[in-house]
């Protein structure tokens, strides 16, 4: 049955987009080019219907036996409307955010899904006690913006999420948790199905009803996944999804440095200081794709590490990210205490 729900949600993509993408044109759900956007041509957006349609059909062919799947459905089902009201209406961040934090509790309260203590490395447990409910909305509203920001070049946000999807699903089996590996890998079929018609040149956009369906949905599973256990384990999703997180992380350390609101849009994430550097569109969706599946396998590799291989391990990221982040440009032209500090040594 679940290698049937996988093919059946991966077919289920390839068909149902076509059909979204005349939905789209129909009800107005289109992006129009400004000199924010990649694209120049008018384009359907709204592709996450298809993708959130797909996992559906799937999850039901799959049928799994877990109390918390009403819960994950239903909170997905409003992101997902918030979403389309978005990509007909452009309706407000303020709106946006009522919707996902609605979802966000309804997985808390109906599912019962939230984050109440961690184990210490070396001793000790921290207990969130009051503060766990709103841990986990900061968690669940966080990565679920998170990759909307990456959602920027044809096939990006849906290949970052499909790499994440795999890593979260082949955790989960050296877990032995079978539903989070089964959830992620028929959502991680579903995004590969609608790969064909959004990978550069893309006919279709998954609009913010995609961005917001899979960052929410990537959000609830890596906290089914690692919920309530060692501070090791917690922070393997923040490796896992090491490309969004970083990405959001020095867009609004940029905004702060040049004191603009953390909500405004700008052309400095990752995507465009790449582009900016000569790759072309595909080089640069593709590279990403490679740096989204180092994470994952850097956090396949930290969840079999001791503790002291695993800060080892978190110390190179951390360095590396820097680095790369300051090469590229990516907090800002001017923001390199890193290679600064690395020419004072060697004068």
């Amino acid at each position: 049955m679940g290698y049937l729900s996988l093919v059946v949600a991966f077919i289920a993509s390839i068909l149902l987009t076509p059909v979204v993408k005349r939905l789209a044109f129909r009800i107005g759900a289109v992006d129009a080019p400004n000199y924010r956007k990649v694209h120049s041509r008018i384009m359907p957006r709204l592709g996450g219907l298809a993708v959130f349609l797909a996992f559906v059909i799937g999850f039901a062919v799959y049928q799994p036996q877990s109390k918390y799947s009403l819960a994950i459905l239903l909170g997905a089902t409003i992101i997902v409307i918030t979403g389309i009201l978005d990509d007909m209406y452009e309706i407000s961040a303020k709106a946006k955010l009522i919707g996902q934090f609605a979802a966000a509790l309804i997985v808390i309260f109906v599912g019962g899904i939230q984050v109440e203590f961690i184990n210490l490395p070396f001793q000790g447990t921290l207990d969130f006690g009051f503060l766990s409910i709103p841990f986990t909305l900061l968690w669940i509203i966080g990565i679920t913006n998170a990759i909307n920001l990456i959602d920027g070049l044809d096939g990006l946000a849906a290949g970052v999420s499909t790499i994440a999807l795999m890593t979260l699903a082949a955790m989960a089996f050296i877990m032995g948790n079978v539903f989070v590996m089964a959830t992620a890998a028929i959502l991680a079929a579903a995004c590969l199905g609608f790969l064909f018609y959004n990978f550069h040149p893309a006919s279709i956009f998954m609009g913010d009803t995609g961005a917001l369906f899979l960052g929410f949905m990537i959000a609830v599973l890596s906290l089914l996944g690692f919920k309530s256990i060692t501070m090791v384990s917690f922070i393997i999703p923040i490796i896992m999804l090491g490309v969004p997180i970083s990405d959001t992380f020095f867009a609004i350390v940029r905004r702060l440095r040049m004191k603009q609101k953390w909500s405004d849009p700008d052309k400095s994430h990752l995507h465009h200081c790449l582009l900016n550097m000569g790759f072309s569109h595909r080089q640069t969706v593709v590279l990403i794709y490679g740096i989204a599946a180092m994470f994952g396998v850097a956090a396949i590799i930290f969840s079999m590490a001791k503790v002291w291989g695993a800060i080892l391990l978190i110390t190179v990221i951390l360095i590396t990210i820097e680095l790369f982040v300051e090469i590229i440009g990516l907090a800002g032209k001017n923001y390199r205490p890193l290679l600064n500090m690395v020419r004072i040594f060697n004068k």
